[in-house]
């Protein structure tokens, strides 16, 4: 007698053939796929005992922000207001009545806060604004100091 075998297991996918013989058959071959695939369940060891079961964590080091610069204008008597809104506009990316602002409070306080940036950014903030300032023979003045 033919028994026509069908059965799915997860490791081989499906499976369809034929076995001579009964439903014993049957289960004889599922008990000799799982020998030769050995499945262990979690926690268990190559001998199918039950082992202690832990968690590896791996930890890593935080990396540190690094620390940030802020970029100061400094008032003078000499340099336009619509130089000191223009440089704020092309190098700060300020819209004009931020830049506005920004200006009047160089203007009455004689120095405002016009960004903070990293070092690298902050420095060469300060030297394009310089370089600017010189090349249109003003005397405007941009610092940096650390937060």
């Amino acid at each position: 007698m033919n028994a026509r075998l069908s059965f799915a297991a997860p490791f081989l996918g499906r499976h369809t053939g034929y076995i001579a013989g009964s439903r014993d058959a049957t289960s004889q071959t599922a008990k000799k796929i799982m020998n030769e695939h050995r499945v262990w369940m979690a926690g268990d060891d190559e001998n199918g005992d039950e082992g202690d079961t832990s968690v590896v964590v791996k930890t890593r080091a935080k990396t540190k922000r690094p620390p940030l610069y802020k970029v100061l204008l400094l008032n003078d008597d000499y340099t336009p207001m619509e130089f000191v809104v223009a440089v704020l506009e092309r190098f700060f990316g300020m819209n004009h009545a931020q830049a506005f602002e920004v200006m009047l409070t160089v203007h009455k306080k004689g120095v405002a806060v016009v960004g903070v940036f990293s070092h690298e950014i902050a420095e060469t903030k300060v030297a394009q604004v310089m370089d600017f300032a010189r090349r249109h023979q003003h005397p405007l003045q941009c610092t940096m100091e650390k937060e």
